[in-house]
């Protein structure tokens, strides 16, 4: 770390607090803020609503309380009904239920449930005397070109009621204003009573909740704002004893380092060299790892030879006791003699052909070579053979002849041998009926796969690639030395840039060979 970096660490970090927290701070005071204005806008909605719909209801209930103040009336009167409108008339030019509105009662005196232009005569209109007593059309237009009193109408027909907008001369005043009404018909009339509010008086009574709501809403915000900057405040004077606190441990630890430098320095130098020195113990270990499994590995070839040269020995041996039978009977002519050489010669040639099957396996080859696979598999079963017959042990073979590799030979010859060893071994040990190895090859994209498979049950490691360890092995100490999978590893993934694996199957262990193809 820069210096300069380090002794102002404090303040870049009071700084950096302070930008943050104020950025925060502000983000969270807009976002409250506009929040806000959009829940308050979303509440007067609700308001509005909710309030036109209130005062439908309390208009609808004003006109009922009205009919049943006059069915009360006409119940505990003997009057006609003429008398009975007359005081109907008095009290509806008499009620005010609203101080301060324009709202009144109105009624008309039905001639024509139908309409037209002399449907009902205006009995009750404190608004407009001028008209009660008159003959009313359905055909009359408010300042909207709106026949109202039509559309009224039609409700009643249909419902007895209606509520109804319309454009109406507003009390002490000459203009029109918009005007909700509820219209009921009082069948023992015959009378549409009605009831109205006009709609900027709605809208004042709206206007004024909403100015309420709004000085609610900035005096809760300015408190809030006032609680973030307190906060904010707060914050950074924490901020400001941190960072000395900072600033105390800091000089603590540079006073540490500067009394450890000379340590660290002197450590620094010798590490190179003991990590050299590791290097090499490292390298030491695996070339006696690769000299171990050298000598194992000609352990099993010398092995084979003995298994591969009974037979042909035993055939040589028969042969010759023949032939001296032959000759102790003064019976050996020229021509059995003949015979018995050539037999003798052929299986001469067989063992010759053995002898150079192994001394090219461990020939040493460390260039790279283009070989058939189905030859190099074929070779590595004459070295085997005899030992998995004598165990019985089937191999069955599905090599393409065309497939090829490019790649370090005797290695990948090492590698087939030593799984084929351990496959054998574990079928040998666990005594399995009928046993097999399987050995197919197919092409993917980029590599060409070897698979060995056999039917011992597999592989019962956790996990399991853990086969792969050095020194790591399943036999008994006497049998085993667990470096034949890790050497078969190091020489597939290491030398030969390809991928070794294993997997356990229905059958058992399958082991894949990968090496990349030939570009």
């Amino acid at each position: 770390m820069n210096y300069s970096i380090e002794k102002n660490l404090s303040k870049i970090i009071i700084f950096t607090f302070i930008i943050i927290m104020s950025s925060m701070i502000f983000a969270i005071s807009y976002f409250y803020v506009t929040n806000t204005y959009d829940n308050f806008e979303v509440e007067m909605d609700k308001f509005v609503k909710e309030f036109h719909q209130e005062k439908k209801k309390t208009l609808k209930k004003e006109v009922h309380t009205v009919i049943d103040i006059l069915n009360y009336n006409i119940a505990k009167s003997n009057l006609e009904d003429e008398e009975l409108k007359t005081d109907a008339i008095k009290l509806l030019n008499n009620i005010n239920f609203e101080e301060n509105k324009s709202n009144y009662f109105f009624a008309y005196d039905v001639i024509n449930m139908q309409g037209g232009d002399d449907f009902a005569v205006l009995v009750v209109n404190p608004n407009r005397p001028d008209l009660v007593g008159r003959l009313i059309s359905t055909n009359y237009k408010d300042t909207d070109g709106k026949k109202f009193r039509e559309d009224f109408m039609k409700d009643i027909r249909q419902k007895g009621e209606s509520y109804t907008l319309y454009a109406y001369k507003k009390p002490n005043s000459d203009k029109s204003q918009y005007k909700l009404s509820y219209f009921k018909y009082y069948e023992r009339f015959n009378w549409i009573i009605a009831v109205g509010i006009y709609t900027d008086d709605m809208e004042n009574e709206i206007q004024l909740k909403r100015e309420d709501l709004k000085q609610r809403i900035k005096k809760q915000i300015v408190q809030n704002v006032v609680l973030f900057l307190m906060f904010l405040s707060i914050a950074i004077l924490i901020s400001i004893v941190i960072s000395q606190k900072i600033d105390d441990i800091l000089k603590n630890y540079e006073e540490k380092v500067r009394k450890n430098a000379n340590e660290l320095e002197s450590l620094n130098q010798s590490l190179e060299e003991k990590v050299k020195i590791e290097i090499e113990k490292n390298r030491e270990k695996e070339q006696l790892l690769i000299q171990k499994s050298k000598l194992i590995a000609l352990g099993e070839m010398i092995s084979n030879i003995a298994h591969q040269w009974r037979q042909p020995l035993s055939e040589l041996s028969s042969i010759l006791m023949f032939i001296k039978f032959k000759f102790d009977l003064n019976a050996l002519d020229s021509q059995t003699m003949d015979k018995k050489s050539k037999e003798a010669t052929q299986v001469l040639e067989y063992m010759s052909h053995t002898i150079d099957d192994f001394r090219n396996f461990f020939m040493p080859k460390k260039d790279k070579e283009e070989f058939y696979l189905n030859k190099v598999i074929n070779s590595i079963m004459t070295i085997v053979s005899s030992g998995l017959q004598n165990n019985n042990i089937n191999v069955e073979i599905n090599i393409d002849d065309n497939i090829t590799l490019k790649t370090y030979l005797n290695e990948y010859q090492q590698v087939i041998l030593n799984i084929l060893k351990n496959a054998k071994d574990i079928l040998i040990e666990k005594n399995i009926k009928n046993p097999l190895i399987k050995m197919e090859a197919k092409i993917d994209e980029t590599h060409i796969i070897l698979t060995i498979e056999d039917n011992g049950g597999g592989v019962f490691v956790e996990p399991l690639n853990k086969i792969f360890e050095p020194y790591f092995t399943t036999k008994s100490k006497s049998d085993g030395t667990g470096i034949g999978l890790y050497m078969s590893k190091i020489i597939v993934e290491k030398n030969m840039q390809g991928i070794l694996k294993v997997k356990n199957t229905n059958l058992g262990a399958k082991f894949y060979i990968c090496i990349p193809k030939i570009n």
